[in-house]
């Protein structure tokens, strides 16, 4: 297997990988370097009825990179996951990794399963932000190529709760920020950019305005035709490339059956 057999999901990101399973998964000693040329072609890939258990989705992680976390169950059943207070965290758009202690290096890429889903609504949708940043006019990608923006905990929170208290305002300002360049300059001539749910303002510039441009930044990111929405089925297996793309669930009803299974890869290239 020298190259996967793709179906484009949309024309910016996303791609449906076809004739694939789990024998080609344990056996095809080209499938990794495929798999991994796929993903940074097209920011997100989607496998459907490959019904990993967490084994094997752990053996599938391994071959594309080093895991950075042991398995993750995300549910609203307690006892099953020990995140399910975090999951309205979840429905706003971000890439993971921004504000973490100690580096700036974010996880390579994320692997869900799909062991239940939601009767409505529950889908993860997803942008690229090498996308965002290719649809930048030339004197905007010169601006902004110029410009740090300055990432927390607080400012995720202030979108979550509009009317966060005093007290909780000052806990989540009390955790650490973390500055990056608004535009991430890859090893391989890429260009992304660093937006989403913790970007609070561009250093230096007024607040509002700083605000205000990340805003319109992560609007134009997310418009509907630059969107690829993965509605879940059981059986489905979903990687995606942090470093190049926001993701975000949509809302769904709860108490709910939606369970998916998680794995993370190690990054190995920091934010500059």
């Amino acid at each position: 297997m020298t190259s996967l057999k793709l179906a484009k999901l949309t024309e910016f990101v996303g791609a449906e990988v076809l004739d694939v399973d789990q024998d080609t998964i344990l056996h095809d000693e080209s499938f990794p370097a495929a798999c991994r040329q796929a993903l940074e072609d097209n920011g997100v890939l989607v496998f459907r009825n490959l019904f990993l258990d967490d084994e094997l989705q752990s053996t599938f992680c391994e071959k594309l990179g080093p895991i950075q976390r042991l398995m993750v169950i995300v549910s609203q059943d307690k006892e099953k996951s020990t995140t399910f207070n975090y999951l309205k965290g979840t429905f706003e758009w971000h890439m993971d990794g921004t504000v973490e202690a100690g580096t700036d290096v974010p996880n390579k890429a994320t692997m869900l399963s799909a062991h239940g889903v939601a009767e409505k609504g529950g889908e993860t949708e997803f942008a690229s932000t090498y996308a965002a940043y290719d649809q930048l006019t030339d004197a905007e990608k010169e601006q902004f190529g110029k410009m740090r923006a300055m990432h927390s905990l607080l400012a995720k929170h202030r979108r979550l709760f509009p009317d966060l208290s005093k007290e909780l305002e000052e806990f989540w300002g009390g955790m650490p920020e973390r500055e990056h360049p608004l535009v991430w300059s890859r090893r391989d001539g890429r260009n992304s950019l660093v937006i989403g749910a913790t970007a609070s303002h561009i250093v230096g510039m007024d607040f509002d305005e700083g605000r205000a441009l990340l805003e319109d930044l992560q609007a134009r990111a997310t418009k509907p035709e630059c969107v690829y929405q993965h509605k879940w089925a059981l059986g489905d297996t979903v990687i995606w490339d942090n470093t190049g793309v926001l993701h975000r669930a949509r809302p769904y009803d709860m108490p709910s059956p939606r369970e998916l299974h998680r794995t993370t890869i190690l990054g190995n290239e920091a934010i500059a």
